[in-house]
């Protein structure tokens, strides 16, 4: 399967990609040149990896009989310090809310996601990142 996605200028270090239909808009602050019209392009990679794996646990915690009345997700990511920065490892929180959770199921859908159905992150640990996680429930 093939995806696109078509990214304009905009002028300045403002840019516009039309992803699924949908535009994301990325700048940078006006400090550096842009006009912090959007987020910059790096963490987006931290959005789609909580994306992936969040669509990816809510989906298996259905079909498990999982309910939760909150779910959360938090993903750090931590650079190299010489240019071009590159991520070399992302955590991520996932935060549940409810009563009475299943534990095991809840970490079986995240496992499941992390070494199996994600995308993102397969991609990422191709890529050398250090992938880790945790669970938070609050009840």
């Amino acid at each position: 399967m093939r995806h696109t996605v078509n990214t304009s200028w905009k002028g300045e270090m403002k840019f516009d990609a039309i992803v699924n239909g949908h535009h994301v808009v990325m700048d940078i602050p006006a400090d550096k040149g842009g006009e912090d019209a959007g987020p910059r392009p790096k963490p987006l990679m931290l959005a789609a990896l909580a994306g992936c794996t969040g669509m990816d646990v809510v989906s298996l915690l259905k079909k498990m009989r999982v309910d939760f009345e909150e779910f959360n997700l938090i993903v750090d990511g931590d650079t190299q310090d010489e240019h071009p920065n590159p991520f070399v490892k992302m955590h991520v929180i996932y935060e549940f809310r409810g009563k009475d959770l299943d534990m095991d199921k809840i970490n079986k859908a995240i496992t499941l996601s992390m070494e199996r159905y994600c995308g993102v992150s397969h991609v990422y640990r191709k890529a050398m990142i250090d992938l880790t996680y945790e669970v938070r429930v609050i009840e």
